[in-house]
């Protein structure tokens, strides 16, 4: 039998038998709606409020802080509208101004492109340097009175490099005094640590972020729950109207099974962080050390301040569709670009911002590795990628 290879975990990962067990029993025995005050109600909305403890144990945050959603694109869509609306109710004048960087999440760009198209918000769209790092001297210029959000995620989803987060938290605690002493309005900080939350210390406190949006099924939850942390009295506007629930901010019969089961998996996260994330780091290094030395291939990212499970290349002369088929020949699971949009015959928009020419971010192959990457998984693609980018380069069309 061919051996089967999973290395597309940012995408998305399977559930942990642990987690599975612990969201079992609601959906068989437990299976009350949390709303209601009767025993069965009682029992699902006990479950609700540990999952929501839990999460916020991970990010030393407040049980009250925690909103569950269907997933991190919801949560963004929250977050992003929900504050500008919020501000608007208020009595803010100005049109608000958000602070971005060009390789965010499709979520984060959407969200804003929907604003700036109903005239509900600017937006600068910042850049990045090579490795995909966004300068807080940049940040700093873009800031105007009217600005009220920076959004910056914690970790790209494409490449793995790890943004300032500490270091813009710190800038915009210095500017937010100054802007109340000018009676300004507050600028808010959103972070998508979608990738960041299995490996990093994801503390709002440390971060310095009022809003913190996060999805289950990149560490092994269910897909289809996730959460925004809300730092308290933050501005927001609820974006799904009807029964009040989520503190009356996501209205909606709570998904009690999935709810338990992301709690579960934030717990697994605070056991196993650091251990996981050294073993994943060395498979990841051995990974990175064994394809550069295939001839015209690249790392991309920053070569130090990436998360231990993501390794990104571009190899030139060869499309990434191609090299996804042909591994995938071969019982290998990966990526070319970014799960959302590898749909897409179109170079990657992070490595386009991160100066990469259009014809060689076409051969982009994204590597992710999970809990249950093995050192035979790394050594079988090493063994079997090399021969396949000699095949596709002595296939390609001659110039």
């Amino acid at each position: 039998m061919m051996k089967k290879v999973y290395l597309d975990y940012a995408a998305t990962s399977p559930v942990d038998p642990a987690v599975f067990q612990a969201m079992k029993p609601y959906f068989l025995k437990f299976f009350g709606n949390a709303s209601e005050p009767h025993s069965w109600g009682v029992e699902a909305k006990k479950a609700v409020e540990k999952a929501r403890s839990q999460v916020a144990e991970l990010l030393n945050a407040k049980a009250e802080e925690i909103i569950f959603t269907s997933c991190a694109t919801e949560a963004i869509n929250l977050a992003h509208k929900g504050l500008i609306e919020a501000l608007k109710l208020s009595g803010f004048k100005a049109r608000p101004h958000i602070i971005t960087t060009l390789i965010e999440h499709k979520a984060v760009l959407e969200a804003c492109h929907h604003l700036k198209q109903l005239k509900l918000a600017k937006i600068t769209y910042l850049s990045v340097d090579k490795y995909g790092l966004v300068d807080l001297k940049d940040i700093k210029k873009a800031i105007r009175p009217e600005t009220v959000l920076i959004s910056i995620m914690l970790v790209n989803n494409e490449v793995g490099t790890i943004e300032p987060l500490e270091k813009i938290g710190l800038m915009l605690k210095t500017v937010n005094a100054l802007r109340k002493k000018q009676k300004l309005q507050k600028i808010y900080f959103h972070t998508d640590a979608t990738q960041a939350i299995q490996y990093l210390d994801c503390n709002v406190d440390k971060l310095g972020v009022d809003l913190l949006s996060l999805t289950g099924h990149k560490f092994y939850a269910p897909k289809g729950i996730g959460a925004l942390f809300i730092r308290q009295n933050t501005l927001l506007t609820r974006q799904q109207d009807g029964g009040g629930q989520e503190n009356n901010l996501r209205s909606g019969t709570e998904n009690v099974p999935y709810i338990v089961a992301l709690g579960k998996a934030c717990q697994l996260v605070k056991e196993n962080k650091r251990k996981e994330g050294k073993r994943i780091a060395g498979l990841k290094n051995r990974l990175i050390t064994q394809v550069l030395k295939i001839p015209q291939v690249k790392l991309t990212g920053h070569p130090d301040k990436r998360v231990p499970h993501i390794a990104s290349f571009v190899v030139l002369g060869v499309e990434g569709e191609a090299m996804l088929l042909y591994l995938n020949d071969q019982g290998v699971a990966v990526s070319s670009g970014s799960a959302c949009t590898s749909g897409e015959l179109k170079p990657s928009h992070v490595l386009l911002a991160m100066g990469i020419k259009p014809e060689i971010a076409h051969g982009s192959l994204r590597f992710s590795l999970g809990k249950d990457t093995s050192k035979d998984d790394i050594d079988y693609l090493i063994k079997i990628f090399p021969p396949i980018v000699k095949k596709l380069r002595q296939m390609a069309p001659k110039l």
